[in-house]
């Protein structure tokens, strides 16, 4: 297990009553399709459990994970809620997976024999949802293949197809090419969801929109939609913003916060070029700030010669050298600055503000990649009201429906 970074004044704050909100504001937006929560990535670096707990508190009717071991770190938190795998599991995956009530996402046709073998070592049946691919070609089942794929789970005992999905390649943009790809991709599953009528199946969650598609695509929100990054506060871009803007007002707040101490002052004359390679010279005497944090905690080097600040004192301050692996050095001109004093990486102090999509945009990135790249160095503090654990809910253990 990598080692916390509890001995240095560096940390994240993760605010849960931020996360409940934004649960609370889609799933109001989205009724009446579920929200299936995606807590994946360490709750894309907020924490698993507290995001799950958070969200369900909010409205969310189950969550979705990538692999099996987030599903079973839910489980020993004593997370009743349906959790659905993202990706089909390898064959000896398969038992883990349904003997923790995990719901299986199934693409293959020997993922499907998998699955019965797993179901018949539990007993009963097991609900598995069916992916399909509609353009992503990531994973998931080809339209030409969907009918045999459902006939086999259709003659078994041991598995009930509960749901029917895809996933959505460009929501998030806004270009004549991609906004027509998204259609596609919504008639394609539309035809998928007809074949399964066709030969019989009832399937009660159907599912198609990511945050991206749920809030710029009302008309893929089927049953059911799964977000991940608007949950956490934020949009993939303000093309996304805008068009869920003429919907309805989009009110959420960025539940994740980036805080050290001041570790060290110095005064350096002009010309001085502080931090390795020596990269930039001071234009006139300055007090240099150090930070206790660095790119082996997620912030990146690319960010110096992008020209990103942080926050000191309530003002902006540029960064005087490179980042190294665990210290930054800020120049904080003549302005005041002590030992101890905090420092805001990312999210607010007094009347300014630095956004992941900020550190995106300077990256050339996404601002999933920004919140998942925070390492385990910096620990997470949470504050807010904490969420209890749900109770179990009245269908089993696990069922979506």
């Amino acid at each position: 297990m990598a080692v916390e970074g509890l001995s240095r004044p560096a940390w994240a704050e993760v605010d849960r009553d931020a996360l409940r909100a934004n649960a609370r504001t889609v799933a109001s937006r989205i009724t009446p399709a579920a929200l299936c929560a995606v807590v994946k990535a360490d709750g894309y670096g907020h924490g698993a459990v507290t995001a799950a707990l958070a969200f369900l508190d909010g409205g969310a009717q189950g969550l979705a994970v990538a692999i099996v071991d987030e599903g079973l770190e839910l489980r020993n938190a004593n997370i009743t809620a349906p959790i659905l795998l993202l990706s089909e599991p390898p064959a000896d995956i398969m038992p883990a997976a349904v003997a923790a009530g995990l719901t299986l996402t199934l693409t293959t046709a020997e993922g499907v024999e998998a699955a019965i073998d797993a179901a018949k070592i539990m007993g009963g049946a097991v609900p598995v949802h069916v992916k399909i691919d509609t353009g992503m070609h990531r994973m998931g089942t080809h339209i030409s293949g969907l009918a045999d794929l459902l006939a086999r789970i259709a003659t078994c005992d041991q598995l009930i197809v509960e749901g029917i999905w895809t996933h959505l390649a460009s929501a998030d943009e806004d270009d004549e090419d991609s906004v027509a790809f998204t259609g596609l991709q919504v008639d394609r599953f539309d035809e998928a969801v007809a074949i399964a009528e066709g030969i019989g199946l009832d399937i009660p969650v159907k599912h198609v929109a990511n945050s991206a598609g749920t809030l710029a695509r009302p008309d893929a929100r089927f049953s059911m939609v799964r977000c991940g990054l608007v949950l956490y506060g934020e949009v993939p871009n303000e093309a996304v913003r805008i068009q869920a803007e003429t919907e309805a007002p989009l009110e959420l707040t960025p539940a994740l916060t980036i805080k050290a101490a001041v570790s060290a002052v110095r005064r350096v004359e002009a010309g001085s070029r502080p931090s390795y390679g020596r990269r930039r010279a001071l234009e006139r005497d300055a007090t240099i700030a150090t930070v206790p944090i660095g790119y082996a905690d997620g912030f990146p080097r690319a960010l110096f010669a992008a020209g990103q600040e942080v926050l000191i004192g309530g003002h902006r301050h540029p960064l005087a050298g490179m980042v190294t692996m665990d210290q930054i050095v800020v120049d904080m001109g003549d302005d005041p600055v002590a030992v101890g004093d905090e420092v805001v990486l990312l999210g607010s102090q007094g009347a300014e503000e630095i956004t992941a999509g900020e550190w995106a945009e300077h990256l050339g990135t996404i601002v999933y990649e920004v919140l998942c790249g925070i390492g385990p160095r910096v620990p997470r503090r949470e504050v807010g009201s904490a969420s209890p654990v749900p109770k179990a809910p009245k269908r089993k253990l696990g069922r979506w429906a």
